[in-house]
């Protein structure tokens, strides 16, 4: 192929980025744009679309004008996305009838703990591998259907349409022609039956939600449209979608059953990948669908941690202890550990493997000695501490223990976040030469789809180790770290119990 290029459009929580990536899988160019967050009241997170899509479009074009390219250069395009962030706009003027409500939004907490009390979590869990929680797309969706003044008429004539970010972007790159979500997507809404991989009708029926709103179903990896809102005498051909940290294990090439990545985001999360075998979760983890690929739905169980380097920038932006994230690691290092202070980081509950969608973010064990430094450092640690609860969970559920962790995201560039993540699982921790895993799996994706690349065998060419991290800290030493920890958390939601 003569192209040079696949691009990748990362849409995250906080900023939206887009990477070109060359045939090596190495990073030609980027650009990245922050967008706003909205709190309207406590527990409540929104984004406003047309503002996601402005700063996704913007430093799409930013990122080819930055590299000397045009849209001729670029073979495909992939799109990976902050998932369950549900949007519903107007079929006939592609405007959002609602701000977008977050993946972190707790609005719907009663009503799903209704639907516990009601007795439908087995059959969730059953049909859509996931636990009954605000976080997921379904209860969001009917809340602004059951909320916006005239929406449910709307829906019902088909005049509206739902997607989570990935639908909401492709509809506005294809001008309103096409309306998709990948199977990867589809998977968080609590709408999809992982087994068949179709929308399913009892649990439509249970959230109230008319079928002419739903995007169509589509691989992970096909070409699907063409861009129309670049350049109209050079369209790209669409050829990936994948949720980012379907994408991400995609990234790490963590495409053997047993493989698991850590992604460090805004939040955390923790997947394994275990191939075209669905395995149902005792220990609180989810079961979703990694991707379909080739004509196979492959799964994968995941630990989500809602709030990993959102931490950081609560210390950045609310107590303003720190100017930028990358400070963070400098003013940690400065005391040798804690001094016995734990920071439980549930802002917006605790999950995996906890799912208490009530408890609140708690500071314990404060002395008058206590510093910044020793929150900044408790704060990194409540990460490694989560990762090692979702870990533990998952060796539990898949009766293997876990050889290595591959990592990645943002704060992985942190050493002493990683050294101390390695110490607390006592295994190795590997972090790859490319830490833009999601924007890279959502890449390959793309590729593959458009004979870019030839072979997912190829691709695993390319992964290359950056760090291995090895414990240099005993079990037995960290053991009493980890009792704090546990103490902790069990506080924070004894709090929340009242």
């Amino acid at each position: 192929m003569s192209e040079k290029y696949v691009l990748a459009l990362d849409q995250g929580t906080t900023s939206s980025r887009a990477i070109l990536f060359d045939r090596d899988g190495r990073i030609a160019q980027v650009a990245q744009k922050e967008f706003t967050q909205l709190y309207p009241q406590p527990g409540w997170v929104e984004h406003d679309p047309e503002e996601i899509w402005a700063s996704q479009f913007s430093v799409m074009a930013e990122c080819i004008a930055k590299a000397g390219a045009t849209t001729s250069d670029i073979a495909a395009l992939g799109i990976t996305n902050q998932r369950e962030t549900t949007v519903v706009w107007e079929r006939s003027t592609s405007k959002p009838i609602y701000p977008a409500i977050v993946w972190q939004d707790r609005r719907t907490a009663s009503f799903c703990d209704q639907l516990k009390a009601d007795g439908y979590e087995d059959m969730i869990k059953t049909k859509t591998g996931l636990v009954i929680d605000a976080y997921f797309s379904a209860s969001k969706l009917k809340w602004i259907l059951d909320n916006v003044s005239g929406a449910r008429a709307k829906a019902l004539k088909g005049e509206l349409a739902f997607g989570t970010i990935d639908a909401w972007l492709s509809w506005k790159l294809t001008n309103g022609k096409v309306h998709v979500t990948d199977l990867s997507n589809a998977s968080r809404t609590m709408l999809l039956n992982i087994q068949t991989g179709e929308w399913d009708e009892e649990l439509l029926r249970l959230f109230d939600i008319p079928a002419s709103v739903l995007p169509a179903l589509i691989p992970s990896s096909k070409v699907y449209a063409v861009s129309e809102s670049i350049v109209r005498s050079a369209n790209i051909p669409m050829a990936g979608i994948a949720g980012d940290q379907q994408a991400a294990l995609f990234g790490q090439q963590c495409t053997q059953p047993g493989m698991v990545k850590n992604t460090y985001g805004t939040g955390c999360f923790m997947l394994m990948h275990t191939g075209e075998q669905l395995v149902h979760s005792k220990n609180n983890l989810l079961t979703t669908i990694a991707w379909k690929l080739n004509n196979k739905i492959e799964y994968a169980m995941e630990g989500s941690i809602f709030i990993g380097g959102a931490v950081v920038q609560w210390l950045r932006d609310g107590l303003e202890i720190i100017r930028s994230s990358a400070d963070i690691e400098e003013l940690a290092t400065r005391v040798k550990d804690t001094d016995g202070v734990y920071i439980v980081p549930a802002f917006a509950g605790l999950g995996a493997p906890h799912w208490n969608q009530h408890a609140r973010g708690s500071i314990f064990g404060l002395t008058r000695g206590s510093t910044k430094a020793h929150i900044a450092r408790a704060s990194l640690e409540s990460i490694v501490y989560q990762t090692m609860d979702v870990l533990r969970a998952m060796e539990a559920d898949a009766s293997l223990p876990i050889k290595e962790l591959r990592v990645d995201g943002g704060a992985t560039i942190n050493n002493l976040l990683m050294q101390f993540q390695c110490d607390a699982l006592q295994v190795p921790v590997v972090r790859p030469q490319i830490v833009e895993t999601t924007a890279l799996g959502a890449a390959y994706l793309a590729g593959l789809a458009v004979g870019y690349w030839e072979s997912t065998q190829e691709i695993q060419q390319q992964w290359q180790t950056d760090k291995r991290f090895h414990p240099t800290r005993s079990r037995e030493e960290m053991q009493p770290y980890i009792n704090g920890w546990e103490r902790a958390v069990r506080a924070s939601i004894a709090w929340a119990n009242g």
